[in-house]
C-alpha cells in the first residue's frame, strides 16, 4: 500500500486534483511521517457532485433493478474483503486504531454491513398497491433521494462510511463521501474495491479535506441529502445548514453513555467487558459507555474490579497485536483528553492512570479511572473521547435510572445483571436509543442512533434505507 497519494477517485476514475494542497499523514503511535494526499478544494467537491448527478439521472445505475443493485453491493463487499488486511493496517496507523480492533471492525464489521444491504437490496419492493377507504387504489412508490453527500468521522472511518455507502447505494442512490484528513489512506482502498467491484461511473466518488470542505458540500446545490457523523457541536451546525435548505440530513453524534451495574450482576464479567464496552478503540467511540454506575452496596467492589481490569490492559503500539489500548488519534485530541485528566483530579477519585503516558512516542494518555465522581462533574457531563472512565454512586434502581438519564445524550448504555428480565426492564426505561445487556454489541440488523443531543435518524437495519429514500403515491381513479 502506497501512502503517497496524488488523485482523488471521482467519477470513476483516479482524476488529479483542483490544487497542490496536501494532508499530511503520521503514525499515531510513533509521531513518523508515513505519507500524504492531496486536499480536497470545492472545485473537487463540484466535479465528484456533478458526476454523482449524472450518474443518478443518466447512468446504467439509473435502471438497474433492486436485485441488479444488490449484486453489485455483493461484489463490492467481495472486493473490499479482500483488502482486509490492508484497511486494518491503514487505519491502525492513522488513527491508533490497535490492530486487532481494526480487523473486527474495519475490516469484518464494515464487510458485513455491505453484504447485510445487499442482501435487503435484492428484495427490496419498490411499488406497493394499497386499497383506499375512499374506494380506489394507490400505487405508493419507493424512490431514491437521489445525490448524497456523507460526511465520515476519523474514529471509525471504514465502518461508519458503510454505515452510509451500504443504504444509500442499496436504495439507488449516488454518493460523495468526505472523510477526515486524519484518516484518507483507507477510502482509497475503498475507492479500489468499488472500482474492481464494477459499480459505475459517478455512483461513489471521494474527496478528503477539512470542516470548510465539509460544510460546502453539506450546503451545495447538487447534494438531495445529507448523511453525518461527528461530534455535537459539528451536527448542530450540519442541521442548521440543511434545515434552512429543507434538506433531508441524518445525524448520528456524540454520548456520554451509562452502564448501570446491578447488585446482582457478575463483577468478573463487567471486567471482561470493559474494552469492548467502555473502551472500544482507546475510547474513541461515541457509544463507549463512560459512566459506570454502581451501588452503594457494591460500590468499592465495583471500583476494585473496575481498576484492575484497566490497570491490566497493554498500552502500546497500535500495529503490535497484543495492544489493548493505543494512542489517541492526534497530538491535538491527546492534549484534549489529557486537560479533561487533569481536571478529573480535582472531580473525584484517582484509582487507575492519570499522569502521563511512559511511551517516549506516540499519542498516548494512560487509561485512566476516577471513583466518587458525582453527575453533575464536567468528567462525567462531557464526552470526553478517550480511556476515561467515571464510576458513580446510587442508591437503588429509580436512583440510577435518574443518574443514567440526566445526560444531555442518549446514544448508548448497558445494565450488568444476572437476572436478564430485571435488566431488560430497566433497559426500557433507559432514555437513549440503543441498550446493551451484559455487553454491547450494534447489530446489523436493528437500528443504530440516539436522542436529545446523540442525534437524528437511524442507520443499521432495514430502517436505514428509509432515510435514504422519497414516497410518491399515484392515486389510481378510473
Amino acid at each position: 500500500m502506497s501512502s503517497e497519494r496524488n488523485s482523488f477517485y471521482i467519477d470513476g476514475g483516479w482524476v488529479p486534483p483542483a490544487t497542490r494542497d496536501r494532508i499530511q499523514l503520521v503514525n499515531a503511535s510513533t509521531e513518523e511521517p508515513i505519507g500524504s494526499v492531496p486536499e480536497g478544494r470545492p472545485a473537487d467537491i463540484d466535479r465528484a457532485i456533478a458526476a454523482a448527478r449524472r450518474a443518478f439521472e443518466r447512468s446504467e445505475w439509473s435502471r438497474y433493478t433492486p436485485a441488479e443493485r444488490g449484486a453489485a453491493l455483493g461484489r463490492f463487499a467481495d472486493a473490499l474483503d479482500r483488502r482486509g488486511a490492508e484497511l486494518a493496517r491503514a487505519v491502525s496507523l492513522q488513527n491508533g486504531m490497535p490492530i486487532g480492533v481494526a480487523q473486527q471492525m474495519e475490516h469484518g464489521y464494515a464487510v458485513a454491513i455491505l453484504r447485510y444491504y445487499a442482501a435487503l437490496a435484492a428484495g427490496l419492493q419498490e411499488e406497493e398497491q394499497r386499497p383506499s377507504p375512499l374506494g380506489m387504489t394507490t400505487v405508493v412508490r419507493k424512490q431514491p433521494v437521489g445525490v448524497v453527500g456523507a460526511i465520515v468521522p476519523w474514529n471509525f472511518p471504514v465502518v461508519l462510511a458503510m454505515t452510509k455507502i451500504a443504504p444509500a447505494l442499496a436504495a439507488g442512490c449516488t454518493l460523495v463521501l468526505k472523510p477526515s484528513p486524519g484518516t484518507v489512506l483507507d477510502s482509497y482502498l475503498v475507492a479500489e474495491a468499488a472500482h474492481e467491484a464494477g459499480l459505475p461511473a459517478g455512483v461513489l466518488n471521494w474527496v478528503p479535506g477539512e470542516r470548510e470542505l465539509g460544510a460546502y458540500l453539506v450546503s451545495h446545490p447538487g447534494v438531495d441529502k445529507v448523511a453525518f457523523t461527528g461530534s455535537t457541536s459539528a451536527g448542530r451546525l450540519v442541521a442548521q445548514a440543511c434545515g434552512q435548505l429543507l434538506r433531508p440530513v441524518s445525524l448520528e453524534l456524540g454520548g456520554k453513555s451509562a452502564a448501570i451495574v446491578l447488585e446482582d450482576a457478575d463483577l468478573d464479567a463487567l471486567a471482561a467487558g470493559l474494552p469492548s464496552s467502555s473502551l472500544l478503540n482507546n475510547g474513541q467511540a461515541c457509544f463507549s459507555c463512560t459512566r459506570i454506575l454502581a451501588p452503594a452496596s457494591r460500590y468499592h467492589e465495583v471500583v476494585e474490579a473496575v481498576a484492575a481490569a484497566v490497570k491490566a490492559l497493554k498500552v502500546g503500539d497500535a500495529l503490535d497485536p497484543g495492544t489493548q489500548i493505543g494512542p489517541m488519534a492526534s497530538a491535538v485530541h491527546r492534549d484534549r483528553v489529557a486537560g479533561f485528566i487533569e481536571r478529573g483530579q480535582s472531580e473525584g477519585r484517582l484509582v487507575a492512570g492519570g499522569g502521563k503516558a511512559p511511551n517516549a512516542r506516540g499519542w498516548f494518555v494512560p487509561p485512566t479511572v476516577f471513583a466518587d465522581v458525582s453527575n453533575e462533574a464536567s468528567i462525567a457531563r462531557e464526552e470526553i473521547f478517550g480511556p476515561v472512565l467515571s464510576i458513580i454512586r446510587y442508591t437503588d434502581e429509580e436512583d440510577a435510572l435518574r443518574i443514567a438519564n440526566a445526560s444531555d445524550y442518549g446514544l448508548g448504555g448497558l445494565v450488568w445483571s444476572t437476572d436478564r428480565e430485571r435488566a431488560l426492564r430497566l433497559a426500557r426505561r433507559m432514555a437513549t436509543g440503543t441498550v446493551g445487556i451484559n455487553g454491547y454489541v450494534p447489530d446489523l440488523n436493528a437500528p443504530f442512533g440516539g436522542v436529545k443531543a446523540s442525534g437524528l435518524g437511524r442507520e443499521m437495519g432495514p430502517e436505514a434505507l428509509s432515510g435514504y429514500q422519497s414516497y410518491q403515491s399515484v392515486y389510481l381513479m378510473g
